[in-house]
């Protein structure tokens, strides 16, 4: 038996570390080639580690919302063969049962491991109903999206058999469970709930409390403006009745209106680097789009927006916004922009105060469509109106500048036709 260290690896160019989101192994587990070990965030990407032998789990680096250097120790494993560590390594925190058992107990385990194999396979027997709970001290393994999707269907994970490797829960095994009747309910009437639960802060979501940290010292101006959208409405309804491509929603139509707002003020498609006293203009428009995930806010990147037409942009943003959501989101996907959209689709508002992605220097919030009296000088008509607020790094975007930028997309998007103009 030998045992095999498996380190921190480069997932990203320029990646110094990486965040611990979710361990996938439970210490003394036995895992497969391949079978992944830990889920780890850098930026805004998370990534799953595999192991790369066949092995039991011995020894974990920290816990979820740990962060660990690139090329630091991750895991070790015991495994059969002389491992990758050199012979007189100390072993890390072993099991109690390790210290009781010097070099000559190494054979012992080696006898034992076939014994523990008809134990690892108890699993697949499947004459135990699915409501058997695991010990108290066991976490299920599952995706933090399986979790999110558990909690809000009101069942517990650990009452769901898993079909995948060490038993890990799926979409579909929750899916399952639940359309079996499996949902735990236990009372029909209101009960007091005393239960106080702490929720460390880690992962996308620390991510966001820290940038959102960052964003609050930025000096912001926001200006809302009310558009007649009725125009565009139309044609984007005339355009989709012709059913060739995909369908197309408000928000290519406003990409395509920033890329001709931007090109006349291109000081708005920059950064601001504080710290050297830069503002870095960007002659590509890389456009941001919020999207909420079941993880948390995530901004996929529309890349050179300038170059697409309105299909291919319509295109790009649906395959972007379902990356984001089901967690197959490349890292370059997730980062790179340059201004940044933001909208909260049908539930909406009539007025919102977007929050810079630091270190942009303009962000544009799309707010609620809605049929609403308009005076036309002689009556009043209903008409689709809607408001757009843009927020602005008053540091480097004088509020001139920022009311000619929303004046320019009211007048593009009230005469839709002119977005296709060339200037």
């Amino acid at each position: 038996m030998g045992i095999h260290s498996i380190r921190m690896p480069d997932i990203g160019e320029g990646i110094a570390e990486a965040e611990i989101a979710e361990w996938l192994v439970q210490p003394d587990q036995l895992v497969r080639e391949d079978e992944p070990l830990v889920a780890v965030m850098t930026d805004k990407a998370t990534v799953e580690i595999p192991s790369p032998v066949s092995g039991k789990v011995i020894w974990r680096a920290g816990e979820a919302g740990d962060m660990l250097a690139v090329g630091a120790e991750l895991i070790r494993l015991e495994v059969e063969g002389p491992g990758n560590m050199a012979e007189g390594a100390a072993p890390p925190a072993a099991p109690a049962e390790k210290p009781a058992a010097p070099e000559p107990a190494k054979a012992g385990p080696a006898k034992a491991e076939p014994a523990a194999k008809p134990a690892a396979a108890a699993p697949p027997r499947t004459p135990a109903p699915a409501t058997t709970l695991r010990p108290e001290g066991e976490r299920p393994v599952a995706a933090p999206s399986v979790r999110l999707r558990a909690r809000d269907a009101g069942v517990d994970l650990r009452q769901v058999r898993g079909s995948g490797p060490s038993g890990r829960i799926s979409h579909d095994d929750l899916a399952a469970f639940i359309a079996t009747g499996g949902v735990t309910t236990t009372s029909s009437g209101p009960r007091a709930d005393s239960t106080v639960e702490d929720i460390k802060v880690i992962g996308l979501r620390r991510r966001i409390s820290e940038n959102m940290a960052r964003a609050n010292q930025v000096p912001h101006i926001t200006i809302v403006e009310e558009i007649d959208a009725s125009a565009l409405e139309d044609l984007r309804a005339r355009v989709n009745a012709e059913g060739k491509g995909p369908k197309l929603t408000f928000l290519p139509f406003l990409a395509r209106a920033m890329v001709r707002a931007l090109r006349e003020q291109p000081l708005l498609n920059a950064h601001y680097l504080a710290d050297e006293g830069l503002i870095r203009r960007f002659g590509a428009i890389n456009i941001g789009i919020a999207a909420q995930t079941p993880t948390g806010l995530m901004v996929p990147v529309l890349r050179h927006a300038e170059a697409l037409g309105l299909r291919e942009m319509a295109t790009e943003i649906a395959r972007l916004a379902q990356a984001a959501r089901d967690g197959s989101a490349r890292r370059e996907e997730l980062s790179g922009s340059t201004i940044t959209i933001t909208s909260l689709g049908p539930l909406g508002a009539i007025a919102t105060t977007p929050i810079l992605n630091v270190p942009e220097v303009a962000i544009v919030g799309v707010n609620r469509l809605a049929v609403r009296p308009f005076w036309n000088g002689t009556a009043f008509e209903p008409r689709k109106m809607m408001n757009i607020s843009c927020s602005f790094d008053h540091r480097v975007i004088d509020g001139w500048d920022a009311a000619v930028f929303v004046q320019r997309l009211k007048n593009l998007l009230e005469a839709p036709a002119m977005i296709f103009v060339e200037a």
